[in-house]
């Protein structure tokens, strides 16, 4: 269930209505008539929910979900759990993406403020707290003690910023719970929408996007990096995690406790990094990935694949950093030899 603080849910819709929404098909036997109130990831969904399920790596997830329904492709119908309705189409992303937008029309609308009354009346601001000229803050928003709001910062309805924090100048903060002590530099976004579309051979189809962002306390994020609110989970910055500048962070992605990421990173979404991991500037990461404990990227690396606890890796793709070293030194003389040979 999305957080209410941030979303309006509509319906509740029968799983008939959903199957007109989504152009999908019900499975046999299932109950046409069955209301569901809400969507939700396929780990959290319960009674009266609607999943969906568009990658094989989330089997496991989809057999043990409680989910009273789920979009699903014709090949994953024998994996369902007994009991759970389902809705299959070729598209499940697709078909997903048009139930969402029926539950959450709204979802993608961003505050613009209120030029007349810039700092909403409803906004609590702690004790000892400064804001600075050109803020805007949202409507139930909350400001924590002792905090440094510089100017130009804009805060969105109900976001929450804990203790001592600093937020730097034409900073935006959306959908978003900030912890204590954390440091916020400068033109730095942190909660916008995440780039989610179902893609076909007709127009993209926009996936709302209805999770947070989490920041634990004492974190610090870089001038101008962005972060994107989740999908439907949550993106998580572990406590005392680091991140320098233009770090593009993804939908749901989550950092474990005291992880450094240098500038230019790019992680693609729904990647977990577990706790003390070190990643050096410019490498990518494609989605869906697991980077295990105090694992350590080289800086440009393209990470494709899961890499387990304690390693090191470099290069494109990412591999271990001692063959990495070892293809660069073959590399390297075969160019030698190539050039001797040349010149002789």
């Amino acid at each position: 269930m999305a957080d209410p603080r941030f979303y309006s849910v509509h319906g509740p819709f029968t799983l008939a209505d959903l199957a007109i929404v989504s152009a999908a098909r019900l499975s046999p036997g299932a109950d046409e008539a069955l209301r569901l109130m809400d969507v939700a990831p396929l780990h959290t969904a319960g009674p009266g929910e609607i999943s969906f399920l568009d990658n094989r790596r989330y089997t496991e997830a989809f057999a043990a979900s409680r989910a009273a329904a789920c979009v699903v492709s014709p090949d994953m119908v024998t994996r369902a759990p007994a009991g759970m309705a389902l809705l299959i189409s070729d598209r499940p992303y697709k078909a997903y993406a048009l139930i969402a937008g029926a539950f959450y029309p709204e979802a993608g609308t961003e505050y613009t403020g209120d030029p007349a009354h810039p700092i909403d009346a409803s906004a609590i601001i702690g004790e000892g707290s400064r804001i600075g000229p050109g803020v805007a803050i949202g409507p139930r928003a909350e400001i924590g003690r002792r905090c440094r709001i510089a100017a130009n910062v804009v805060i969105g309805p109900s976001a929450r910023i804990g203790d001592d924090c600093l937020i730097g100048p034409a900073a935006s903060l959306t959908h978003c719970l900030i912890g204590n002590r954390v440091v916020i530099e400068g033109g730095a976004r942190i909660g916008q929408e995440g780039f989610g579309f179902a893609t076909g051979e007709e127009a993209f189809v926009k996936v709302p996007q209805l999770g947070r962002v989490i920041v634990g306390d004492d974190v610090g994020i870089g001038a101008n990096t962005t972060i994107d609110r989740g999908s439907g989970p949550d993106t998580v910055i572990g406590q005392g995690s680091m991140i320098d500048n233009l770090v593009q962070i993804a939908h749901n992605v989550e950092l474990g406790r005291g992880c450094i990421i240098a500038a230019q990173v790019g992680i693609s979404g729904s990647t977990k990094l577990d706790e003390y991991v070190v990643i050096g500037g410019q490498a990518g990461f494609a989605g869906h990935l697991r980077i295990g404990r105090h694992a350590r990227i080289a800086a440009k690396s393209g990470v494709m694949r899961d890499i387990p606890a304690g390693a090191t890796y470099g290069g494109f793709p990412a591999m271990s950093i001692r063959e990495w070293h070892r293809q660069t030194v073959a590399l390297s003389r075969l160019t030698d030899g190539k050039r001797k040979s040349d010149d002789s």
